[in-house]
C-alpha cells in the first residue's frame, strides 16, 4: 500500500507542476467544446493536435490528448439533452431519456447528473487504473476473436432492449444498421462493397451523416411541421439542479454504470461506446417501472454517461500495461509516445515512472476541471432553449452542416447527413426508433471482423463459438435476451388469432 501511495505522490508531482496543469485544463476544455460540437470528435481533434507532441514533454503532449478524449465524452452529452443530437457515438443512448428530460423543463437536472456522474465515474476509473491495471487487462486477454463476436452479437440484440414500440420494427432497423456497416472496404480483401462506384463510399458511410441526418435534422423537420404552440418546448428551463429525489434515483445507476463502463472500458473495441448502452439496458431491465425509460427518465442519462467516461479511462489500461491500443483513439496515444521513442507496454510503468502515474493523476485532476468547467457552465447550454424555435433550428443546421463538412472536407458528407434527414423524418412518421439501427452499425463492423477472424484461425470451423466457455455463455445470454423480448409479441399475436377463432 505503502508502494501505491509512493506512486501516486510522484504522480501527482509530475501532473501539478503548471505547464501539465495547464495542458490538462487545455485539453479537458478542449475536449468538452469537441464534445459539444458534432461532428468534430476526439478522433480528428487528436489527430490533427498530434504533430504539436513534437514540441512538449511527452508527459505534457499525453495529458492534454487525454483530456480531450474524456473531456469529450461530458460535452457530447451537451448537445444530446438539448437537440437530440449526439455530439459523440457513446452519447446516442442519452438522447433517448435525455432529450425528453429537456422537452419536460428539466434540462438542467440532466445535465448536472451528467455532469456529477461522469466526475464519480472517472474518479473510480482512476483508482481502478492505479490498482488493478495488471490483473483487468489479463481479464480482457481471456477473450478471443470467437468471444468478442459473441459480445457484439449479445450487445446488438440489446438494442433492440433500448428500443420503444414494436421489437419486430426494432429488429428491422438493427438489420438495417447492420447493412450499411458493410459499405466500404471488405476486412480482408481490401476490395470495395456496396459502394455503387461512388468513390466517396470507399471507406465507408461516415458515423457523423448518420447521426446528424437521423437524430438531429430528423427531429427538426418534424418539429417544422407542427404548430408553434405544439413544437418541441424551449422555454421551460427548471431548476439548474436536480432535486433530491432525482439524486437518489441517480444513485445506483451511476454505481452500476460505472462498474460496467470500467470492465467493458478494457476490452478492444469497447469503451464508452459499448458501455454506455451496456448500462442503459441494465438500468431498464432492472427497473420497477420500465415503462418510464424514453419519456425523461433520469436513470437513463446517470447510467450511460457514467458508463461512457469510465470506458473512455479504462480504455487506458491495455495501453499503459500491454503497449495494445483498444480503439482508434489510443492508438494514436500510441503513436504520441513513440513519436518520443517511448515504446508503449508494461516497460512504461517501470522505465518511465514519472510519465505512467503522471499521466493517472492527471485523469483526475482532469475530471476535477471538467466539474468546475461544465457545472458553472449548465445555465450557459440551458440558456439555449430560450431561443425561439424558428431561430435555433437554423443554428442547429448550420452546426451540423460544418460538422459533416470539417470530417473530410468534402461536400459528399453533407448530402449524407441530407439524405440520412430524411430517412429519420421517414422512420419518425413510420414509428421506428432509430437508435438500434445506429448501434447495429457500429457494432456491424466489429462483429465482422472478429467473426471472420474467428473463422481464418479455426479453418471455417463454426463450433468455435460454442466451444468456449466466454463467448457460449454471451451467446447463451443473447438467445434468452431474444427470447424475453419476442415472447410478449408472440403472445398478443396467438391472443388475436384465439380472438379471431
Amino acid at each position: 500500500m505503502s508502494g501505491l501511495l509512493d506512486n501516486l505522490t510522484l504522480g501527482f508531482q509530475v501532473a501539478g507542476t503548471p505547464i501539465n496543469l495547464l495542458f490538462c485544463f487545455f485539453g479537458a476544455l478542449l475536449g468538452t467544446l469537441v464534445g459539444v460540437l458534432p461532428g468534430i470528435g476526439p478522433l480528428a481533434t487528436i489527430a490533427m493536435l498530434l504533430p504539436m507532441t513534437y514540441y512538449v514533454d511527452p508527459v505534457t503532449a499525453l495529458v492534454m490528448l487525454a483530456g480531450i478524449y474524456y473531456g469529450a465524452q461530458y460535452g457530447g452529452s451537451t448537445t444530446a439533452i438539448l437537440l437530440n443530437l449526439p455530439g459523440e457515438s457513446s452519447s446516442v443512448v442519452t438522447c433517448i431519456d435525455g432529450y425528453k428530460m429537456a422537452r419536460k423543463g428539466r434540462a438542467g437536472s440532466a445535465l448536472a447528473i451528467a455532469a456529477i456522474g461522469s466526475f464519480f465515474a472517472g474518479t473510480v476509473a482512476t483508482l481502478l487504473i492505479a490498482l488493478f491495471s495488471p490483473s483487468l487487462t489479463s481479464l480482457a486477454m481471456q477473450f478471443r476473436p470467437a468471444d468478442y463476436t459473441a459480445l457484439m452479437v449479445f450487445g446488438i440484440v440489446s438494442s433492440i432492449v433500448l428500443a420503444r414500440g414494436s421489437a419486430l420494427k426494432a429488429v428491422g432497423m438493427v438489420l438495417l444498421g447492420l447493412l450499411l456497416g458493410l459499405v466500404g472496404m471488405d476486412v480482408n480483401s481490401g476490395i470495395p462493397r456496396f459502394d455503387f462506384g461512388v468513390l466517396e463510399l470507399m471507406d465507408g458511410i461516415d458515423f457523423v451523416g448518420v447521426a446528424m441526418g437521423l437524430f438531429g435534422i430528423g427531429e427538426i423537420i418534424t418539429n417544422l411541421e407542427k404548430k408553434p404552440g405544439e413544437q418541441a418546448s424551449v422555454s421551460q428551463i427548471g431548476r439548474l439542479m436536480p432535486s433530491r429525489k432525482e439524486l437518489g434515483q441517480s444513485v445506483g445507476p451511476i454505481l452500476r454504470g460505472t462498474t460496467i463502463g470500467s470492465i467493458l472500458g478494457i476490452l478492444p473495441g469497447g469503451g464508452a461506446l459499448l458501455s454506455s448502452f451496456a448500462a442503459y439496458m441494465v438500468e431498464k431491465r432492472i427497473s420497477k417501472s420500465p415503462e418510464r425509460f424514453g419519456n425523461g427518465a433520469i436513470e437513463g442519462v446517470a447510467a450511460p454517461e457514467s458508463a461512457n467516461n469510465a470506458g473512455a479511462q479504462t480504455s487506458f489500461i491495455p495501453l499503459l500495461t500491454l503497449g495494445i491500443p483498444s480503439n482508434a483513439l489510443i492508438a494514436l496515444m500510441a503513436g504520441a509516445m513513440m513519436i518520443h521513442g517511448i515504446t508503449p507496454g508494461p516497460q512504461v510503468m517501470t522505465a518511465q515512472p514519472g510519465l505512467f502515474w503522471g499521466l493517472i493523476a492527471s485523469m483526475w485532476i482532469g475530471n476535477l476541471m471538467l466539474v468546475i468547467i461544465n457545472l458553472p457552465m449548465i445555465g450557459i447550454w440551458v440558456s439555449l432553449l430560450r431561443i425561439p424555435y424558428r431561430l435555433l433550428y437554423l443554428g442547429v443546421l448550420l452546426l451540423c452542416c460544418i460538422g459533416a463538412y470539417g470530417v473530410s472536407n468534402s461536400t459528399f458528407d453533407i448530402y449524407v447527413v441530407a439524405a440520412f434527414a430524411a430517412i429519420g423524418y421517414l422512420f419518425i412518421k413510420l414509428g421506428f426508433e432509430p437508435a438500434p439501427l445506429v448501434i447495429g452499425y457500429i457494432l456491424g463492423p466489429l462483429m465482422e471482423e472478429n467473426l471472420r477472424r474467428a473463422l481464418l484461425l479455426s479453418r471455417g470451423d463454426w463450433t468455435v463459438f460454442v466451444q468456449r466457455p466466454i463467448s457460449l455463455s454471451f451467446l447463451a445470454l443473447a438467445i434468452g435476451l431474444f427470447v424475453l423480448v419476442a415472447l410478449p409479441h408472440i403472445r398478443s399475436k396467438r391472443e388475436v388469432v384465439f380472438v379471431g377463432d
